[in-house]
């Protein structure tokens, strides 16, 4: 009962947060209505995918200072949108259009993870150990790349790779959102089929198995889940690094359960009020001056600091 009254006053407290972010100033015209309440959309959505991701990342790594970022698809984002300046300078969007870039960025993110999975998940004991090693160090290697061709590229189009390079909630364009909406509910369909054997993956690997679980198919479905999750969400607004270390270990000190059920649930709302909050002092605080991806980057990363002292004084 204490844990479904902790939920509700969670959820009371994003609702709450939705309507500032509404309505803050009074009612504006019909069109300014319609983009706020489409961006709030899109942050929902977005609030949805880092938190189902983070949260089954973590269970399955048995971690919780790893997100799916560790495993480099955000800098296979920022390499193919870095590629493609690179190559074609201030005709880029000559080349591609915003809804071919899109899907070129989900695809190739796809593409990387699939090529992880088959070429290194295969059955064995440290396989997973192993994709993360190699998924950090190719995500250092693209992050290198891209660094190197923002270094020899024309001061005029880096700009163009800059607006890239942080989550941004205003140019969101509304195809590509029904797009990911799809995509999503189908994750996320798929995903709650499953949801029940996540539990008793929380226990470890021989205890999974031993219990009757499928371990290595589970872990390996839910991975390109995962994989999927990470794609659209990075694809639509932009990297934030730091949002799902921050919005897990919330969940994790407010709902002391190991029900996936309720934790995933909860970590969607923490996250959703997360980046409310930040987009409405990106707006009227800061106006304008920084992106929201600076804020949850910097509250992120002096919390995993506080994570990492206090994992050594335990």
């Amino acid at each position: 009962m204490a844990l479904k009254n902790r939920f509700i006053w969670l959820l009371c407290t994003m609702i709450l947060a939705a309507g500032i972010f509404m309505f803050y100033g009074g009612i504006a015209s019909e069109y300014i209505m319609e983009r706020r309440a489409f961006k709030l959309l899109t942050i929902v959505m977005v609030s949805c995918c880092v938190a189902y991701s983070s949260v089954i990342f973590q269970t399955i790594t048995a971690n919780k200072i790893l997100t799916p970022a560790i495993m480099g698809f955000e800098a296979v984002y920022l390499l193919f949108q870095t590629a493609i300046v690179f190559f074609y300078g201030d005709k880029t969007f000559q080349v591609l259009s915003n809804d071919e870039n899109f899907l070129l960025s989900v695809f190739f993110m796809m593409l990387f993870a699939l090529l992880m999975y088959f070429l290194i998940f295969k059955k064995g004991n440290n396989n997973l150990y192993l994709l993360l090693l190699i998924g950090l160090v190719m995500g250092t290697l693209f992050s290198t790349l891209s660094s190197f061709m923002q270094l020899v590229i024309d001061p005029n189009e880096f700009s163009i790779i800059e607006g890239k390079m942080f989550a941004s909630f205003n140019r969101i364009n509304m195809n590509l959102f029904w797009l990911s909406m799809g995509t999503l509910a189908l994750v996320f369909l798929i995903g709650h089929r499953y949801i029940k054997y996540l539990d008793v993956i929380a226990l470890g690997k021989e205890n999974a198995i031993n219990l009757g679980v499928r371990y290595d198919r589970v872990v390996r479905l839910y991975l390109l889940l995962i994989s999927v999750l990470v794609a659209v969400s990075t694809a639509l607004v932009g990297p934030i690094t730091f949002l799902g270390i921050l919005v897990t270990n919330l969940t994790y000190e407010l709902f002391k359960t190991h029900r996936h059920s309720i934790l995933i649930g909860a970590c969607c709302v923490v996250s959703c009020i997360s980046l409310i909050c930040g987009q409405f002092l990106v707006e009227n605080v800061f106006n304008f001056s920084t992106t929201i991806s600076i804020i949850i980057n910097f509250l992120g990363g002096v919390y995993f600091l506080f994570l990492l002292m206090k994992t050594q004084k335990a």
